[in-house]
């Protein structure tokens, strides 16, 4: 029972990081790439268990989120630059949500002018008038229906040998689209908002340090899942879209494409799950950004309180979620565009954002005997190194819209 009642932060972060912008992302791989970038999913994989690990840990034994702990240990003047490199990220990625949802009601004839007001409506009502442990099991709820991409992969009928060799076996191309790529894979992943969501949402659950193994297990779980999904992704527009020669821009043309080669069953569940995790991510998204501003600058928030005992919180909320809507109400507005660079963004500037965990993972006054290990610095490391590499790698071959 212990272990049940901690499950949620690591799952939760974990599955949003598989929103409009993960599914655009991955479908755009599979349609592309075929099979060949599957293997980036195990490193990955491993980073976001390693990195998701760190900052529960962090906010589990100090009982602070990211933003408030860099405020105080690094400044204000570091704290606004992450709250800065946050909501570049952040703003988009909402948007690039809400452009998700639209997109994936358009594919059963719903009009955006109409399903994105309404779903922004359904988002602020949820998340400020029910109780904090509703609204996780809201959240808990629409992470299960994750499972549909898994069964329209399945009904894709791929080749399993190819793939299975392709996630252990790397293959790379030095050009800008396949780097652009890889990176909005990782991006997508392993997010700015995800380190310091898990740990607000940590500290705001009120988990102890008794029940750190058990976060650990949500954590791992989580990542598992998210890389399941990624896979089954890949592997439905691989063995469909790249396989006959198509090609798409979207993951609502991914969920088109699959009606004639896999069937109306997995492209109606393909594009309902881009509506599930579109819905989750529109939601969880301003949220990271609120708990975020509001450590950053030592003020009042949290689900279990009220809009009038943390204003800025539940304004910061609203704001985020009117952008995001508003943005793509717009007529003439590049979606497609937003939805893929926003991965690519997130990609560049998560290793900033883990420079500071990292640190704060290793100081000895904060964290005591529950600083990292060597595997936790080791692969820390190792994902900073890789980030930064990618950029690097990025900015030589030259940026090249992949879509």
């Amino acid at each position: 029972m212990a272990a049940l009642a901690v499950i949620g932060p690591g799952l939760i972060t974990a599955q949003a990081d598989n929103d409009a912008t993960g599914i655009a992302t991955y479908s755009i791989a599979g349609a592309r790439y075929g099979y060949r970038l599957l293997w980036v999913l195990v490193p990955v994989g491993i980073a976001l268990a390693v990195t998701q690990e760190m900052g529960a840990r962090l906010g589990i034994v100090t009982g602070k989120g990211l933003a408030s702990l860099i405020r105080e240990r690094f400044g204000v003047g570091f704290a606004a630059v992450a709250i800065g490199l946050l909501l570049i990220g952040n703003l988009g990625t909402t948007t690039a949500d809400f452009a998700g949802i639209a997109a994936s009601l358009e594919i059963f004839g719903i009009s955006k002018f109409a399903s994105v007001p309404v779903a922004a409506g359904i988002v602020f009502l949820l998340v400020t008038r029910a109780s904090y442990r509703r609204v996780e099991k809201v959240f808990l709820v629409l992470s299960a229906f994750y499972v549909a991409y898994m069964i329209s992969g399945f009904m894709a009928h791929p080749n399993w040998a190819h793939a299975m060799r392709s996630t252990v076996v790397p293959s790379f191309t030095l050009t800008g689209a396949f780097v652009l790529t890889v990176v909005a894979v990782v991006g997508t992943t392993v997010t700015p908002w995800g380190q310091f969501f898990i740990q607000s949402y940590v500290v705001d659950k009120n988990i102890d340090a008794e029940q750190l193994n058990y976060a650990r297990g949500d954590v791992i779980l989580g990542a598992f899942t998210t890389d399941l999904v990624a896979f089954f992704i890949i592997v439905a527009t691989a063995s469909t879209i790249f396989a006959t020669g198509g090609h798409i821009v979207d993951a609502k043309d991914a969920a088109i494409a699959l009606k004639p080669l896999a069937g109306r069953f997995a492209s109606t569940l393909f594009g309902l799950g881009l509506l599930n995790a579109s819905f989750l991510a529109a939601a969880i998204l301003p949220l990271s950004t609120a708990y975020a501003v509001c450590e950053a600058f030592g003020l009042e928030m949290g689900l279990d309180r009220s809009p009038r005992e943390a204003p800025i919180f539940y304004s910061v909320f609203a704001f985020s979620i009117l952008f995001g809507a508003g943005v793509v109400l717009i007529p003439s507005v590049p979606l497609v565009k937003i939805l893929f660079a926003s991965s690519a963004v997130n990609g560049v500037l998560v290793a900033p954002i883990l420079v500071f965990l990292y640190r704060l993972c290793n100081d000895v006054d904060l964290m005591g005997s529950r600083r990292n290990g060597k595997f936790a610095n080791a692969m820390g490391a190792a994902t900073i190194g890789l980030l930064i590499l990618l950029t690097v790698l990025l900015l030589g071959a030259g940026i090249i819209n992949p879509t």
